[in-house]
């Protein structure tokens, strides 16, 4: 007779076998993608890709599947994603998959939802990203070469990509999952035409797991530049398919034509008006591809929100807002657009053999917040940090810091009138004398000169240096944040600088010290305000009152404001509401005209007020 414990194994026994077994009749469903002579070939069968991209990080994680399902309702059968390095990698060596980086997870949900996934890992994306995605930690060295060959960066972009292989290589649909094609690189046609960097890149993902077909996107009039005969090369343009795709055939005689970004918008930077795309060309455009069998990607389907510090700037020098509207078919919140129901009328009559459209999903509440009023303040002058001494002042890299901002102090002495310069600042420099600001300097203007007044006796000289993004795109990418010496005052070099870091970090804003608002409007300063809701939903902060600087609702970064627009409004979602007491935190370097929190219904997306931008007004 068997005794109980021999009992149990054999009856664990008798059920790993049965689930063995059980297994062996089911196996997992498995596909194939391959290119062919004229066409993708789903399991054997043309497949035209219906493509839109969606940024896993600018939209909150409780949101992901929702907006997924837009994407499938309005007729698409793949999203792409693209990957920030930046995000991934903030030091060396430290990966952080967690929250809204978690793109693996975002790609579960894709294909729960019957979407394929085109993958963009980078390692340079663009996307008016932060250094287009690039890490700012490269440029602690001084004369690394970014998107080359240099030994320094190949080591770092090799590590990324050997993590991004461990997330998404299991997910290929070559091992049963979504992701169909990856992208090396992005763009490089525009950048340079070192083919052995791109096949290095090639190499690594190889090297990394990555077994699906790699491809390489370019605009219309950089294809050859960013041509390698081992990357599927695919065109980028936002009208005039046939000449883009005809541009296309002179690199690729035979396979499938696709555009990997055709644009439906575009982005918006700060002072310039919202950009709305010509939707009747749009449509035209898309129903010619859909009619000669072109493949494509809707850049954006969706744009949504760069929340956090992570917006970038246009070149020269041209931040971009925070709001990624982008004047896409789904909006900033989620909304189906005018123009998502005429693309998904369109589709409806280019679907393939077994293909239906998905139902839409309902919109999201949205509340309104009465006015209230930020009755604490934490001015940014009376908490600082402890100070770095420096003989002269340094980049914000130096000092090892990559976000935020930064405050240069040294004493100058008594004298006359003079002129106080610097080579340079990136990318806002707020002067002050003894606590009184005298000036701005303003890299969008080459503005880096500033009149000081008389002084009878010595004086504290302060500069508070905003880094707004980094340049995304071209050579810019290099944009080293701070102070650029020298500094001169009257022509002789500055010296005996006191350096405080402000970057702006969950840290930082754990120990500001707030107290009754006091402090004069115009100086820089946190505001706090408390906002009790009995629900909660999305909603629109009206941030019309208020200057120029960042928000945060209950520790989560909504991103930057100004008051110059054409964003008057930023997006907030129901998810990082509360019911009861929510805490806002807004640092103004400006100061506000009223210190009042509300919220609206609906976004101001197209509002500019050029007579509040102080390039107008500093001397």
């Amino acid at each position: 007779m068997l005794n109980p414990f021999s009992k149990f194994i054999l009856a664990l026994l008798i059920a790993l076998t049965t689930a063995s077994l059980n297994a062996a009749e089911t196996p997992a469903v498995t596909h194939t993608f391959v290119i062919g002579t004229n066409d993708f070939l789903l399991d054997g069968n043309r497949f035209q890709i219906r493509c839109g991209e969606i940024h896993a990080a600018r939209i909150p994680h409780e949101y992901w599947r929702n907006r997924l399902q837009l994407a499938k309702a309005m007729g698409l059968n793949t999203v792409c994603a693209y990957l920030f390095w930046n995000q991934i990698e903030p030091a060396p060596g430290k990966f952080d998959w967690s929250g809204q980086a978690d793109v693996a997870e975002f790609c579960r949900i894709a294909q729960e939802e019957g979407l394929w996934v085109i993958l963009r890992p980078g390692p340079y994306s663009c996307a008016e990203w932060e250094m287009g995605g690039l890490p700012w930690w490269l440029l602690k060295n001084d004369d690394i070469k970014l998107r080359t060959s240099d030994p320094r960066y190949m080591k770092a972009a090799t590590r990324y990509l050997r993590a991004v292989g461990e997330k998404f290589a299991p997910l290929q649909i070559t091992h049963g999952g979504p992701i169909l094609m990856v992208q090396v690189e992005n763009e490089y046609g525009s950048y340079g035409n070192d083919t052995n960097y791109l096949g290095a890149l090639r190499q690594t993902m190889q090297d990394a797991g990555f077994d699906v077909p790699l491809f390489a996107c370019n605009p219309t009039a950089d294809l050859k530049h960013g041509y390698r005969a081992d990357l599927f090369p695919v065109v980028n343009f936002g009208a005039d398919p046939a000449k883009g795709f005809a541009a296309l055939r002179e690199i690729l005689p035979h396979g499938p034509l696709m555009c990997g970004e055709f644009y439906p918008g575009w982005f918006d930077t700060w002072g310039q008006p919202h950009h709305l795309g010509n939707t009747p060309q749009y449509l035209a455009d898309l129903e010619y591809m859909l009619t000669n069998n072109g493949s494509f990607s809707i850049y954006m389907v969706h744009g949504g929100t760069t929340f956090g510090l992570w917006s970038g700037a246009d070149q020269p020098f041209k931040p971009d807002t925070s709001s990624y509207d982008y004047d896409a078919p789904i909006s900033e919140a989620g909304w189906p657009t005018e123009k998502f129901f005429k693309t998904r009328e369109l589709f409806s009559q280019h679907l393939l053999p077994g293909e239906k459209l998905a139902d839409v999903p309902p919109k999201n509440a949205i509340i309104t917040i009465a006015p209230v009023n930020a009755t604490e303040c934490a001015p940014i002058l009376a908490n600082l940090p402890k100070a770095i001494s420096s003989s002269k002042p340094g980049t914000m890299e130096q000092y090892d810091q990559g976000h935020g901002c930064i405050l240069y102090r040294t004493t100058i002495p008594a004298g006359a009138a003079t002129t106080l310069t610097a080579n340079s600042v990136h990318d806002f420099g707020f002067v002050f004398l003894d606590g009184q600001r005298v000036g701005i300097m303003d890299r969008r203007t080459n503005h880096f000169a500033i009149n000081l007044p008389a002084r009878t006796q010595p004086a504290t000289l302060d500069i508070l240096v905003e880094a707004m993004g980094r340049v995304n795109f071209g050579k810019g990418i290099v944009d080293r944040k701070g102070l650029h010496a020298p500094v001169k005052l009257g022509g002789t070099d500055l010296t005996g600088w006191k350096i405080f870091k402000l970057p702006l970090d969950d840290q930082m804003l754990a120990h500001l010290k707030f107290s009754a608002a006091k402090t004069d409007l115009n100086s820089p300063a946190f505001w706090r305000a408390t906002i009790n809701l009995e629900k909660t939903s999305d909603t629109f902060l009206d941030v019309r009152p208020w200057g120029k600087g960042v928000v945060w609702v209950n520790g989560h970064c909504l991103g930057r404001f100004w008051n110059i627009g054409p964003t008057q409004t930023m997006y907030v979602p129901g998810p990082w509401l509360k019911s009861g007491a929510n805490e806002i935190v807004i640092l103004d370097l400006l100061g506000p005209q009223k210190p009042v929190v509300a919220a609206l219904d609906h976004p101001i997306l197209n509002e500019l007020q050029p007579e509040n931008d102080f390039s107008q007004n500093e001397n």
